[in-house]
């Protein structure tokens, strides 16, 4: 089954998250951008990628983490749905 528009829907602190899969090159170019100068990936260049390429609504950022809960538990279910496309 392609990964490319697959669809999930997770719940998380009474919130649900619609994630899409962007494609296994997409997600290699997601990992490539947020290495820093020195080789090591940065957290935050990730979650500012997932925010913008695979969690698609509700639409997210850091503003929005501000005022709800559990993002690090989105956080790691998203990765785990790039890494398995389910």
């Amino acid at each position: 089954m392609p990964k490319i528009g697959t669809q999930k829907t997770i719940t998380v602190e009474g919130q649900e998250y619609v994630l899409q899969h962007p494609g296994t090159r997409e997600f290699i170019r997601i990992q490539d951008r947020i290495m820093t100068e020195n080789g090591v990936p940065s957290n935050e260049k990730l979650a500012e990628e997932l925010f913008k390429h695979v969690i698609v609504d509700p639409k997210v950022s850091w503003e929005y983490f501000d005022e709800h809960d559990g993002f690090e538990e989105v956080f790691k279910e998203t990765m785990s749905f790039l890494r398995t496309g389910k």
